[in-house]
C-alpha cells in the first residue's frame, strides 16, 4: 500500500492520522486480549489464576541483624554489610578497632 503523502492536503493528512490512531487502538486492544488469554492459559497450566500471580508479592530478604553498635548513640547500628556508616569511618580514622563496637 503506497500512499503519496506529499500530494495530500492538510485535511486529508489529518483524517488519515486520526484513522491510523483509531486502527492502532483497535489492534492494541486485540493484541492485549490475545496476550491476556495466553497468560491466563499459561497460569492455568501451572495451577494458578492470573490474578493470583499478579497479586503475589515477591519474597523479600530478611534484614541482616546488627553486628556493631555506636557506643555514643545506641540507636545507630550496622550489620557489617554494605557501605560503612560515618560513625564507623570516623572511629577507624581515629585508630579505633571496629571489633570494639561488636554487639
Amino acid at each position: 500500500m503506497d500512499i503519496d503523502l506529499d500530494s495530500m492536503s492538510r485535511a486529508e493528512l489529518t483524517k488519515l492520522k486520526a484513522d491510523v490512531e483509531k486502527a492502532l487502538d483497535r489492534v492494541g486492544a486485540r493484541e492485549f486480549q490475545v496476550a491476556r488469554e495466553a497468560a491466563e492459559k499459561a497460569a492455568r497450566e501451572y495451577g494458578f489464576s492470573l490474578t493470583e500471580l499478579a497479586n503475589a508479592s515477591p519474597k523479600t530478604k530478611a534484614k541482616a541483624a546488627a553486628k556493631y553498635r555506636n557506643p555514643d548513640d545506641a540507636n545507630q547500628t550496622w550489620s557489617g554489610r554494605g557501605r560503612k556508616p560515618q560513625w564507623v569511618k570516623d572511629a577507624e580514622d581515629n585508630g579505633v578497632d571496629i571489633a570494639t563496637f561488636a554487639i
